[in-house]
């Protein structure tokens, strides 16, 4: 499995997605297909495929079913997919944020 990092202070800036991970490191070694995966967790296949490919996130109900099959935990899961919204997050322009206390 790849080793995640992230840099002092901030997230990684191109953290992989969740699924890429699932589908790269975990379902394909194996040599099951997004069919068969679906029907293990007991999930709608669309509902796998869109998460493998990058259109949705895992959810936390994914993640528990993740860990009821062996692949890690719910809290590993739930983690590298705020990583990765944390970072596509940091990508976008935000407007000038000020601090709500003043320095003490």
């Amino acid at each position: 499995m790849r080793i995640i990092t992230e840099e002092k202070g901030n997230v990684m800036k191109n953290h992989p997605h969740p699924g890429e991970l699932l589908r790269d490191d975990v379902l394909a070694p194996l040599g099951i297909d997004v069919t068969e995966a679906a029907a293990r967790l007991g999930i709608a296949r669309t509902t796998l495929s869109r998460v493998l490919n990058g259109r949705s996130g895992i959810s936390p109900e994914l993640a528990l079913r993740l860990e009821a099959a062996n692949v890690s935990t719910a809290r590993f899961w739930m983690t590298l997919q705020t990583n990765y919204e944390l970072s596509e997050a940091a990508k976008r322009d935000r407007p000038k944020v000020r601090p709500l206390q003043s320095a003490a």
